[in-house]
């Protein structure tokens, strides 16, 4: 019998044949049903997937925007948004929660991310995470790892959210987030508190990672093999798994910001999460790419050496020690990236504000 009979597609056959989970990452009810029907067991969403999710599927939600807003007479735009993203998370929520049932609170779970624009200030990401976390029993909170973030991370951890770590990309990050979470559950431990159904998650942004790669190759005028850098993002990971997997972390990886397919294929057979949007499941899934384990199967080794020798920022990235907590606030991608979720969210903002404040220039 050919995989083709017995899965029914090549990312059905990673989940059921190695530890690897799919994630969808969106939350899209349309996509999110297509995710779990080729064996996704969670969901995740940032400003700039909600805002995505908005514009494809505004027929869904005119109506309940109209109502929040008919609802609430004296509400801001802020408080309107994040009503909308919310209802939009435990929707998701909703559809993930037979699975959050059947393996006990391990798996099942929608991220929800925090306010991007308090990257700064651990305060408001702590209490912001505690609200999500009581949204729905399956809900699972993203806390960028800035050096505030990292703080939030082990105090919301203490108090019982389940975190996604975001807005990480690399090797010292990862590690700074693990260790935030393993202070976060002894110290609910020492309290007498539950750990055992907690299911921390840590993001490695892959894709980003290859985007900063290729930014850099432009604005430093650096000449590199054609394809060299796509193999950056797929590089931490593999190596941040194997750290995590020696030192016995809590925390689960996740791979996200996909781009090729060996955002997928080279991770295959990792005890971690995939959360991959659904136009690359559908790629992959109509590929014939092998699936077989190549997690610990290290990337080739003159493109690791062309990138370690030719790009400072692959260095900090990929050693352990090469970045201290107070960097990451600097580190490119992450400026990059909380700039593009701010951004989004704005623009979330404003379309909100269309059915608060219609433009009366504009004819109906």
């Amino acid at each position: 019998m050919t995989p083709q009979e017995t899965y029914k597609s090549p990312l059905h056959q990673t989940v059921m044949t190695t530890p690897t989970d799919l994630w969808n990452d969106s939350c899209s009810i349309d996509e999110l049903t297509y995710a779990l029907e080729h064996g996704a067991v969670g969901a995740t969403t940032n400003p700039s997937i909600v805002l995505a999710v908005l514009k494809k599927e505004m027929h869904l939600w005119r109506d309940r925007i109209y109502a929040i807003i008919a609802e609430n007479p004296t509400w801001t735009e802020d408080q309107v948004t994040w009503k909308l993203i919310e209802e939009m998370a435990v929707k998701g929520a909703e559809l993930l929660l037979p699975v959050f049932q059947r393996t006990n609170g391990k798996k099942g779970r929608l991220s929800i991310q925090t306010n991007p624009t308090f990257y700064r200030n651990p305060q408001l990401i702590v209490e912001q995470a505690v609200h999500f976390n009581s949204l729905a029993p399956n809900m699972q909170v993203k806390i960028p790892v800035t050096a505030a973030g990292v703080v939030a991370i082990e105090e919301a951890t203490f108090r019982g959210v389940n975190v996604n770590a975001t807005v990480s990309f690399c090797v010292p990050q990862a590690i700074a987030v693990a260790e935030a979470i393993e202070r976060g559950l002894n110290r609910r431990t020492a309290a007498g508190l539950d750990v055992e159904h907690m299911a921390p998650v840590c993001t490695i942004m892959e894709g980003r990672v290859d985007d900063w790669i290729h930014v850099l190759e432009k604005r430093d005028r650096i000449i590199e093999t054609p394809g060299y850098a796509d193999w950056a993002g797929v590089a931490y990971v593999k190596k941040a798994y194997q750290i995590f997997k020696e030192r016995g972390y809590r925390a689960r990886l996740l791979a996200a910001a996909y781009r090729h397919h060996m955002h997928w294929s080279e991770l295959i057979g990792g005890d971690l999460i995939l959360s991959i949007p659904c136009d690359w499941q559908k790629l992959y899934n109509a590929s014939d790419v092998e699936v077989r384990s190549r997690i610990d199967e290290p990337i080739p080794q003159p493109i690791f050496d062309a990138l370690y020798r030719h790009f400072t920022d692959f260095r900090r990235g990929y050693e352990v020690d090469g970045m201290t907590v107070a960097e990451f606030d600097t580190y490119g991608p992450t400026v990059r990236t909380l700039r593009q979720f701010i951004e989004a969210y704005r623009e979330l903002t404003g379309i909100l504000r269309d059915f608060m404040l219609p433009n009366p220039d504009i004819k109906k």
